[in-house]
């Protein structure tokens, strides 16, 4: 028990932060994705004998992910959910929040990603951020890569919009 722990901590614990990067991404909040990690880990560890392959990165993202999707599905129908309302929300104070254009370029993209539906903003992160190759996603998304390239596209289309401003329009094959 106490080798496979150590091999587990080895070839896992240094992909902690894409974890967590990848669990906030998905699920909106730090402590959310803490909990989401939390409980990947630990899912890793204890199917761990069955871990059969060199990618432990992809290995234990692919658990993280599942692990949000589930937190998601769980945590939609909580009645304490309040839906945007712009009168609520929105800033009144139009002056920006930084002063530096890269941090608000940042500030931009981050608040453009989390319009995007989960499933646009999972695939935009693996490939994006992650690096993960299309072969990685078809794998761990269970689909073909063709599939992964017109989500892929999709997502960046989107992205592009919201990034531009543009009213959103339902586009007919939205994943």
């Amino acid at each position: 028990m106490e080798e496979k722990q150590s091999i587990f901590e080895e070839l896992c614990l240094p992909h902690l932060d894409a974890a967590y990067n990848l669990a906030r991404w998905l699920v909106g909040s730090d402590a959310n994705a803490q909990d989401v990690v939390q409980e990947a880990y630990v899912r890793a560890l204890k199917g761990f004998k069955g871990f059969r392959g060199n990618n432990a990165r992809a290995w234990i993202l692919a658990i993280v992910r599942n692990t949000a999707h589930n937190w998601l599905k769980k945590h939609a129908k909580r009645s304490y959910l309040v839906s945007f309302d712009p009168a609520i929300h929105t800033r009144r104070n139009l002056e920006p929040l930084s002063e530096s254009p890269h941090e608000e370029r940042v500030q931009q993209l981050d608040e453009a990603l989390s319009k995007l539906p989960v499933e646009m903003r999972e695939i935009l992160i693996l490939r994006e951020i992650e690096g993960w190759s299309y072969e990685q996603l078809a794998s761990t998304l269970n689909v073909p890569s063709d599939t992964v390239m017109f989500r892929l596209s999709q997502a960046r289309q989107r992205l592009r919009r919201e990034l531009a401003g543009s009213p959103q329009r339902e586009l007919k094959h939205e994943v």
